[in-house]
């Protein structure tokens, strides 16, 4: 048993972050089930995942046995390259990656890494921490901190809403509801083998998405952009499914015919992509500005689907006002 007394560094960080990175070679099934099971203590209490910690917090970390495992796969060559070659922006706060589609931001569930694992490998001296997340089929823009004081800095700025994530989607069918705000609970259950599948339920977490069109495809798609003001799990997916909207090559919450029609237009992954953060830096008023525009990919699935669709092109299609 080993209790731990949280630094002023390491003040703001999630619990489970703060134990994965502690318990290295643990599964990180096995550190989610002794928090769950409440065998870590934090001051005496039984914590849940998400509870971030205050300097001078007093963890009790239990004993934890650890199984022969084989080593962790190395790194591929390939990996590091793509991930360096998709950095968008480097100071000495942050790194930013455009991240491809189906890339994983870290390893787990099946993945033996992804984007943090690549930078770790490619930047041994530095350390390096995930701000926020994204699901491995949407791609864009990906912030990593280079320092704990950035860290402990933009997750206070996403907490109080004050990050700005703006991203772009396909939509099914014609989008009816113009600038829309949908303030949905979503709520995630995970089953055997790590998935997580989410709901929109009463009793979820709060969740906040706003939708507005971007163009029209006649009634067949819907180009939006979406602002985040919170980050759940799968939260434009299950917005826009909520909607009546899926996201168009969504395998889990998507249309099955409406993703069919749109391989045969060449999208061969999910159309979600983050395409520009904002924010000011708390202590100098630095702002932050910065947007990627769409793949090749998606460009031309686009444009397909401008060529496609029957009627006049003028009249189907129009710009969102």
């Amino acid at each position: 048993m080993r209790v731990l007394e949280i630094a002023a560094d390491d003040e703001g960080q999630r619990v489970d972050n703060f134990l994965l990175r502690e318990l290295k070679s643990v599964p990180r099934s096995r550190v989610y089930r002794i928090l769950r099971r409440g065998e870590v203590r934090v001051n005496g209490k039984r914590v849940k995942p998400e509870y971030r910690l205050a300097t001078g917090d007093r963890l009790r970390v239990p004993p934890v046995r650890i199984d022969a495992a084989p080593p962790a796969r190395k790194v591929a060559g390939s990996v590091i390259e793509t991930v360096r070659n998709a950095i968008v922006h480097e100071d000495r706060e942050l790194l930013v990656v455009n991240k491809p589609a189906g890339l994983a931001v870290h390893g787990g569930s099946g993945v033996d890494f992804g984007v943090i694992e690549a930078l770790r490998a490619d930047r041994p001296e530095e350390s390096l921490e995930l701000v926020h997340r994204l699901d491995r089929e949407t791609s864009g823009l990906l912030l990593v901190a280079r320092r704990r004081s950035s860290l402990r800095a933009l997750h206070t700025l996403m907490r109080e809403g004050r990050v700005e994530k703006r991203y772009l989607a396909l939509l099914a069918g014609q989008w009816a509801h113009g600038k829309a705000t949908i303030d949905v609970p979503l709520k995630t259950r995970q089953l055997q083998g790590g998935e997580r599948i989410v709901r929109a339920q009463a009793g979820g977490k709060d969740a906040v998405s706003q939708f507005a069109p971007v163009e029209f495809y006649g009634k067949r798609a819907t180009l939006v952009e979406v602002d985040i003001e919170t980050g759940r799990t799968h939260q434009i997916r299950v917005h826009a499914l909520h909607a009546g909207h899926p996201v168009a090559g969504d395998e889990k919450y998507g249309d099955r015919a409406f993703n069919q029609e749109m391989r045969e237009l060449g999208l061969h992954r999910m159309f979600l992509h983050a395409t520009a953060v904002s924010f000011t830096w708390p202590e100098t008023e630095r702002e932050f500005n910065l947007s990627v525009p769409l793949d090749d990919e998606l460009k031309v699935v686009l444009d397909r689907l401008a060529t496609a669709r029957p009627g006049p092109r003028g009249a189907a299609r129009r710009r969102a006002r």
